[in-house]
């Protein structure tokens, strides 16, 4: 699998993975994909010889060089039925075996995938029900999704006051759409998987807190902000994305959790489309809060 990234944003790295909204949602534990040409199979038979290596033709299983030049040189069926004749150098097309995706190495489903490394011709894909398809490539672009960091700013920064809200915002660009495309080599197939930002939320950290709006989520500006920057005098009035803390915190500040929601699509082959659940990446920042005794608002 050929995968590339684009998009992001600009002003922070893309850091880090994306959770799926929906728990249920359980993408192709195993696939089909072209590993090898007819030479790169032969070298590696060959770089076994006089050695106890292994080479794993699928996930199940590990063949040893004799095994592989009977299947795949002399072209005997004994333990395939995937065999062919001098490895079909000179003909177009690769070998293929199962991958499975990572972290499902143990699931059921994965043995579904059961086929030994056999032969495809260019440009094709297996007539078999653990095919790839845009669907599957899309899927497992998803996985690849590296979002930037949540890290948000904040108005007072370090310290807070009780009763008196601390603006929160990202500025503009810090958020852009991501596009993952996924493709396999030497045949048609390929998606692109994008991720857009859709909403930042925020978790107080505590119950004695009230966030602004009250659902806790700051939609995304157009230009790709979140909220609006404090300026000067304006301590007095509500942001349109923050939080106010209704309590001081006793030695230990609270955690504020902050989530972007990423809203996912993907586009492929023969203008195959749809959607994946929502993702989300989160963060959490320190937060004291002091105690002041008289306030005038």
């Amino acid at each position: 699998m050929v995968v590339k990234q684009s998009g992001g944003g600009t002003a922070k790295p893309s850091t880090g993975a994306l959770a799926p909204v929906d728990p249920d949602w359980r993408p192709p534990a195993c696939w089909y994909e072209p590993v090898a040409t007819p030479e790169q199979l032969k070298d590696a038979v060959e770089d076994m010889k006089g050695t106890s290596k292994l080479l794993p033709v699928n996930s199940q299983r590990r063949w040893s060089e004799e095994l592989l030049v009977d299947t795949y040189d002399k072209g005997e069926q004994t333990f395939s039925s995937e065999a062919t004749k001098n490895y079909n150098i000179g003909k177009r097309g690769m070998f293929w075996r199962d991958v499975v995706r990572t972290g499902h190495e143990d699931d059921i489903e994965a043995m579904d995938c059961s086929r030994t490394m056999f032969w495809q011709n260019a440009d094709t894909v297996p007539d078999d029900p653990n095919a790839p398809t845009p669907e599957v490539l899309a899927a497992y672009a998803y996985d690849k999704i590296r979002v930037p960091d949540t890290k948000v700013e904040l108005k007072p920064q370090g310290e807070s006051t009780v009763n008196l809200p601390t603006w929160v915002w990202l500025d503009k660009a810090v958020f852009k759409d991501v596009e993952v495309r996924a493709e396999l080599p030497n045949t048609p197939l390929y998606a692109v998987t994008t991720a857009k930002p859709v909403a930042l939320h925020l978790e107080p950290g505590t119950d004695d807190a009230k966030t602004l709006p009250a659902s806790g989520d700051c939609p995304v500006n157009e230009d790709g902000s979140i909220g609006t920057p404090y300026t000067k005098g304006s301590s007095q009035q509500d942001p349109p994305c923050g939080v106010t803390y209704l309590r001081a915190t006793g030695g230990e500040p609270y955690q504020l959790n902050v989530s972007v929601t990423w809203e996912i699509s993907w586009k492929g082959t023969g203008g195959a489309k749809g959607r994946l659940p929502n993702g989300t990446f989160e963060t959490t920042q320190d937060i004291n809060v002091r105690e002041i005794q008289s306030i005038n608002r």
